[in-house]
């Protein structure tokens, strides 16, 4: 990648990177009936991320910020731009590819951003880089990356797919198994409709 981090007329290209995120499709190992790309998959985690944050406050004496798990999940694939969308199988099939991953994953970190001009790059590190404060937040983050999948999975076997019959039950038992109240009470009482046709879900 050319390095366009800075120039004479101080300009930066970071958000001009960020926004290829759109071309940057998920699921590369498996046959879709619809491309999901990050873009698309990264709002839909935000808005889950909120709801789930609303819900442990509203429903499990939580007192997370919503809108702080929004943004953190707005950025959490962030640097898949450079690096792509990992297959799961691949990322995770042995320690050693895990480890080299995680070291390709910080170094795009970083580069991203390197593109940002000094004054602002602090304010984006821990959205990036995920260091700091926000551990039960990125928790949050997490299950809601789960439950985004979990849609893509009823998406695709409403349109008569089976390649995502197994990636299905396993993503809800990974959800389970966090352990997570909100993360149960979101799968049980807003993923259902999911799997509904449109006349089907009362509008």
């Amino acid at each position: 990648m050319t390095d366009h981090s800075s120039n004479s007329s101080g300009e930066s290209s970071f958000f001009a990177i960020v926004s290829r995120m759109k071309y940057i499709d998920r699921w590369a190992l498996m046959r879709n009936t619809h491309s999901e790309s990050l873009s698309e998959h990264s709002l839909d985690t935000a808005m889950i991320a909120h709801a789930l944050a609303v819900i442990r406050n509203k429903r499990f004496g939580g007192n997370v910020n919503p809108e702080r798990a929004a943004l953190l999940a707005i950025f959490h694939d962030v640097p898949e731009v450079i690096t792509g969308d990992m297959p799961t199988p691949v990322k995770y099939f042995s320690d050693e590819i895990r480890t080299a991953y995680a070291g390709v994953e910080s170094a795009a970190e970083k580069r991203l951003l390197s593109l940002l001009p000094d004054d602002l790059r602090g304010e984006y590190h821990s959205l990036l880089t995920h260091e700091g404060e926000d551990a039960e937040l990125l928790r949050i983050v997490k299950c809601a990356d789960k439950l985004s999948a979990l849609i893509k999975c009823l998406e695709e076997e409403k349109a008569c797919n089976r390649e995502f019959t197994a990636a299905k039950a396993s993503t809800i038992k990974a959800i389970r198994a966090m352990g997570l109240p909100e993360g149960i009470e979101f799968l049980e009482k807003f993923i259902p409709p999911f799997e509904l046709t449109l006349d089907d879900q009362n509008m």
